[in-house]
């Protein structure tokens, strides 16, 4: 049973890190500039819900998924690190990108899909810390792991939901200095994916 607590724990904290619903509040009201209080709950949810399936996803069989696709971890990180690049650049440059200026209900669905749920919170990161805690796990191992990062996801919904809330205690201009510096946060963090990719590409 302690080990089990010591396992949980340090799921726990690997998904803190790598998540940290806190930091990433910044970064999903940047994106959702301009949406009415209850679309920016529904793009929350949306985000939140389809983040979860793809982790858990993984969690049960990434392994298998990455081999019949051919997918490879650094190929992963490229991809996703360019994704978030591009993102924080737009942030940073104020400029509103058509990833998140479009009006239609599909579209908004788009945004909650892509950056928000992948890869910003189900990102190469996420996913491979995910995979790394159940390599060779039992059951019991893989239905913590699963229960952990439910949990981190309903943090991470109520941070969302709540971000109305923070403009009004924070204040419109420091929001927005915020949302420039999760810009730039956020390309360095698309380079670092980048980065990482070629160096596991290359061995180096």
């Amino acid at each position: 049973m302690e080990n089990l607590v010591t396992y949980g724990l340090t799921v726990f904290m690997g998904f803190f890190a790598i998540m940290n619903p806190i930091a990433n509040t910044p970064v999903f009201l940047g994106l959702v500039e301009g949406e009415s209080k209850e679309q920016k709950k529904q793009i929350a949810k949306t985000a939140s819900i389809t983040a979860f399936v793809i982790v858990v996803v993984f969690v049960i069989a990434g392994k298998y998924i990455f081999e019949l696709f051919g997918i490879t971890i650094p190929a992963f990180k490229i991809t996703g690190g360019i994704l978030i690049f591009y993102v924080g650049f737009e942030m940073l440059m104020s400029k509103k990108s058509e990833i998140h200026t479009n009006s239609s209900q599909e579209e908004k669905s788009s945004l909650a899909i892509s950056p928000l749920a992948i890869p910003i919170l189900a990102g190469p990161g996420t996913i491979v810390t995910a995979m790394n805690f159940v390599p060779n796990a039992e059951f019991i191992h893989i239905g913590i792991v699963i229960t952990i990062f439910a949990f981190m996801i309903f943090l991470t919904y109520l941070a969302f939901s709540l971000s109305d809330l923070i403009v009004k205690k924070v204040g419109v201009n420091l929001i927005s200095v915020i949302g420039k510096l999760m810009g730039l946060i956020l390309a360095i963090m698309g380079t670092v994916m980048v980065t990482e990719g070629i160096k596991l590409t290359f061995k180096l």
